[in-house]
């Protein structure tokens, strides 16, 4: 047992165990292969320069810096709105839930309904495509956003874009499993993570002064001018990511840990520039598109598949239930702030986002090379869970003091404080979950992700729609204790996912149902 990961007696190894480093263990042997100092790197990389995982450190930086921030812009366009979500209301004489749920919540379940289909096509014909006519569209949407006239128009307009925002929501961290190494994604996935929560938040700041200053038309106004370098920054910079290591004049796909020797024999000329712009590069992979279509679907039966899934989505949708539900208690009294002032209210939030993201990101690379030190070189992705500790221990104490505090009409700096450990919470939440599914599942983490952002947009679909009604009916108080009661029922997953998820691992590659779905 390593550090308290039960071993699976009829498979030493499952998927995602791996060797960081043997300097405690002469017994494992790990000559010959490719290192970064003392860390074995895992995966090892092919010998080809259009591997990923060969390019230069400048490079993946790029494209990731660029991959996070039209992440974290394609993520604000969901909430931005929420400062004013009263005005819109009355403007067009509907509800707030029903202004709420169209143009919010709808606009998140079909961003989850897409990524059944773009994920299944950047496996296919690769990544660069989706997210270069992702960010066309978005462009495309925010201008007719600004012209809108008509509520039923701005409710279809959020159909589109929330179509066109799947790529930026789902494939990123997908790029980050092409181009980094197991004990460098830590770090990556909470930039991207940073950038999320960066979107929602300061994105709800700068839109309530829009808001209240100009129009709520004018939010997508600015959102376009902010797509365009997005766009020329994407159609230049970033690449394909997508590589199986097709030898030249043969259709074979290697594994991973097959690149070396097979492209060591065959080599391969680097790609030009020029080559490496084209948009589409016709099929990069053989796999059926309608199956993969449907893959996400049963991967909801693997273990860690499944935990992520259920603590990511259910994290990220407390984060903007809080958002919404604030709205509704700092515009009426006793606090009584206009969209502006709401939109303020976020920015001790992003303060605390900016420190947690990057500090979370650190730990997961730190824990994850510490405890495989430990544990004799071994690396068991279930050391990345630990973070959930710190996780629960701020969501905790964030739920119930802004929900106490919001019912007894305590300080409006009491209640951001609240919100501000809450928002502490989720970088660490986040990172544990998405570093985990990526650790156990690398060649399924596209399909991976689509069962988690489709959870994730149903989620907050079904939040967004009821939470301000049912806050209205009994109160912030027992709101934000049933959140609490349901949030440390689904961190307490995280016992049997730490315990037993070797063993889960393990079981899901010998069964027949793991062979035929990875095949």
């Amino acid at each position: 047992m390593g550090l308290g990961v039960l071993e699976d007696r009829r498979m030493a190894a499952p998927p995602g165990t791996s060797t960081l480093g043997a300097a405690e263990d002469p017994a494992v042997d790990t000559s010959g292969v490719k290192r970064d100092g003392d860390i074995v790197l895992q995966p090892q990389p092919s010998d080809s320069p259009n591997d990923p995982l060969n390019w230069s450190a400048a490079r993946k930086e790029v494209i990731m810096v660029i991959l996070a921030l039209s992440s974290g812009v394609t993520t604000s366009l969901g909430p931005m709105v929420t400062p004013g979500l009263p005005l819109i209301a009355q403007k067009y004489n509907v509800s707030i839930d029903m202004v709420a749920s169209l143009v919010i919540g709808f606009l998140a379940f079909w961003t989850g309904f897409t990524t059944f289909f773009t994920a299944a096509g950047a496996n296919i014909w690769g990544k660069r495509p989706f997210f270069v006519i992702s960010t066309m569209i978005l462009l495309a949407t925010n201008c007719w956003g600004y012209f809108t006239t008509s509520f039923p128009s701005l409710a279809v307009m959020r159909v589109i874009q929330g179509i066109a925002s799947a790529p930026l929501e789902t494939l990123v961290t997908s790029a980050v499993s092409d181009m980094y190494f197991v004990h460098q994604r830590g770090t990556r996935v909470s930039i991207w993570g940073c950038m999320l929560a960066s979107g929602v938040l300061l994105g709800q700041t700068i839109a309530g002064a829009i808001i209240e200053k100009i129009s709520f038309e004018a939010t997508f106004g600015i959102s376009a001018l902010i797509f365009i370098p997005i766009l020329l920054g994407m159609y230049f910079f970033v690449v394909e990511t997508t590589y199986y290591g097709t030898c030249p004049g043969s259709q074979k796909e290697f594994e991973p840990e097959e690149k070396s020797s097979a492209w060591s024999e065959y080599g391969e000329e680097k790609e030009t520039y020029r080559q490496q712009l084209a948009l589409f590069r016709g099929r990069l992979s053989s796999e059926s598109f309608w199956q993969n279509v449907w893959k996400p679907v049963p991967l909801i039966a693997y273990p860690a598949v499944l935990f992520s899934t259920v603590v990511y989505g259910t994290y990220f949708t407390w984060l903007l239930t809080i958002s919404v539900l604030s709205v509704s208690i700092f515009s009426a009294p006793p606090y009584s702030l206009g969209p502006a002032q709401v939109g303020l209210t976020n920015l001790p939030l992003l303060v605390v986002g900016l420190i947690g993201s990057p500090l979370s990101g650190w730990a997961a690379d730190f824990v994850a090379k510490f405890m495989a030190r430990r544990n004799k070189g071994v690396f068991e992705p279930e050391f990345r869970l630990t973070l959930m500790l710190p996780a629960v221990f701020f969501a905790t104490i964030g739920f119930l003091g802004f929900g106490i505090s919001a019912q007894r009409g305590d300080s409006i700096y009491q209640l951001i404080a609240f919100m501000s450990i809450h928002s502490f919470s989720v970088p660490f939440a986040s990172t544990a979950s998405l570093t985990y599914v990526i650790d156990c599942h690398p060649k399924d983490a596209n399909q991976a992700f689509v069962t988690i952002n489709f959870t994730k947009a149903v989620l907050t679909f079904i939040a967004t729609t009821y939470a301000n009604g049912v806050m209205a009916s009994i109160g912030p108080s027992k709101v934000f204790v049933a959140i609490t009661m349901i949030n440390l029922g689904v961190c307490a997953l995280t016992v049997p996912a730490y315990v037993f998820g070797k063993k889960f691992r393990g079981l899901v590659a010998r069964s027949s149902f793991g062979q035929k779905l990875s095949s």
